[in-house]
């Protein structure tokens, strides 16, 4: 799907605050390695997803135990405040997974595993009689 200029723009700025976010986990949370984000802009932002990778499952467990996964989560959302972007739910926009995972169960291909893991949305099944 090609982006509308408006939703480039949108795009380059969520880009840049996550980039932020990820650049100050990184020293901060051990085993984080990286973040990405996928949304569908006919939703926005309640599609934004953001998959938070670690290197290992056992560095994913050691965040929750530490309950960094919450200092994550407010980064992530803090930084993008600060442009503007409003999430309903933290919880349901930022996921964890790790590298070890996705060369299991995926072979290290990222985008096949990102791809399963977008929340899809819903067809509007009620009727308007």
């Amino acid at each position: 799907m090609k982006l509308t200029k408006t939703n480039k723009k949108i795009d380059a700025n969520i880009c840049k605050a996550l980039t932020l976010a990820c650049d100050f986990s990184m020293h901060q949370i051990r085993g984080f390695l990286w973040l990405t984000h996928r949304v569908n802009y006919t939703n926005f932002p309640a599609s934004l997803v953001v998959t938070c990778v670690f290197s290992s499952e056992q560095d994913i467990a050691a965040a929750h135990k530490k309950e960094l996964d919450k200092v994550l989560r407010q980064t992530i959302q803090t930084h993008l405040l600060k442009i503007g972007v409003v999430l309903k739910n933290i919880n349901n926009a930022v996921r964890f997974d790790s590298e070890e995972a996705c060369l299991k169960q995926h072979d290290g291909e990222w985008e096949s595993r990102l791809a399963l893991t977008i929340n899809k949305q819903k067809a509007n099944t009620k009727r308007l009689h």
